[in-house]
């Protein structure tokens, strides 16, 4: 039997296991492309949660990383939120802990503390926003410009929302994601020179974001077309550019849904390698397992998650732009 057999006959399996336990399978933009491919609703941090909120469903299957499953659970207590494996961690989410937070929080007392979702329910607790790169812009802009603010824990994604609103008073966590901090400017220079009328899409947690731009502001380099876009705003702007072609500095996990989304246009990724070990853990077998055994199910303790969904809700009430907003440098539509 062929893996293209095996999916399809899994994939069969896992839709009927879901249809009998009531459940919905959500998985991130960056899962393999036969876990996409099973799921109910595919899509960025920001629109598995609301997926999560809205669900009707007595069970959440989350095909990502921990953090998302514990955010899931947080809004849907009285769900069953399955992780297909535990070892689906995240490196930017383990780059800072509530200790840190706190103590973090002890030298700038009064400081509004935004802290991307990328973190741990105990991080969120500690938090009085949470974002997204979709929304982060939109929630520092609306905590009034007198109030010191804490960013925490992407560095790349921090140094990104300061730019874009001029915010002075905002603090920096020196945490990173290691897949999107290894996406260089030189790896995507390389692939500019062999595709120079693609249009650059790049996340802003990558670590070309703030090289590029200072760049481009200092008029050392030519960044005509970049576009810096959550993962969501990479999935729309194909639809509003004239370009043919795009090259994607983020997970290359998102390469499967635009190709499926916009076949006729060409996408390559600005390092193949930047490739998530973590969201790579969860296969169709480990799909199929959790939701034939009810395991491993996520909780959290109501005392970290009655404080964390304050934050959690806060970010769900201020939406992503349909385009996100670039830094001035960047060309838009």
């Amino acid at each position: 039997m062929t893996s293209t057999m095996t999916h399809r006959h899994l994939a069969d399996e896992i839709r009927e296991l879901a249809q009998e336990k009531n459940a919905v399978i959500l998985a991130h933009n960056y899962e393999r492309p036969e876990v996409q491919d099973v799921a109910d609703v595919v899509g960025d941090s920001l629109g598995l949660s609301r997926a999560a909120a809205e669900t009707e469903a007595d069970v959440i299957v989350f095909c990502g990383v921990h953090f998302m499953a514990e955010t899931a659970a947080i809004l849907s207590p009285e769900k069953i939120v399955l992780l297909p494996d535990l070892g689906a961690g995240c490196s930017l989410a383990d780059s800072i802990t509530a200790d840190q937070l706190r103590a973090w929080k002890a030298e700038h007392p009064g400081a509004v503390v935004v802290s991307y979702v990328n973190t741990t329910a105990a991080v969120k607790a500690e938090s009085d926003y949470c974002c997204t790169s979709g929304n982060s812009v939109e929630i520092v802009n609306a905590i009034p410009e007198d109030r010191e603010i804490l960013f925490c824990p992407d560095q790349f994604l921090g140094a990104h929302v300061q730019r874009v609103t001029g915010r002075r008073n905002m603090h920096i966590w020196m945490g990173e994601c290691h897949v999107h901090a290894a996406i260089s400017p030189d790896s995507l220079s390389n692939v500019r020179r062999r595709h120079p009328k693609a249009e650059l899409l790049v996340h802003p947690e990558c670590g070309c974001t703030t090289g590029l731009l200072e760049a481009s502001s200092s008029g050392e380099l030519d960044v005509k077309g970049l576009q810096v876009l959550s993962t969501e705003g990479m999935m729309r702007r194909p639809r509003y550019s004239g370009a043919s072609e795009f090259i994607v500095a983020t997970e290359v996990g998102i390469l499967y849904r635009l190709r499926k989304a916009h076949p006729e246009k060409t996408f390559f990724p600005a390092d193949e390698r930047a490739s998530c070990r973590f969201m790579k853990v969860t296969t169709l077998p480990k799909v199929w397992s959790a939701l034939a055994t009810m395991e491993p199910r996520i909780t959290v303790p109501p005392e970290i998650a009655d404080r964390a969904r304050l934050a959690i809700e806060r970010m769900l009430e201020i939406g992503g732009s349909p385009i996100a907003p670039c830094a001035p440098a960047a060309s838009a539509e």
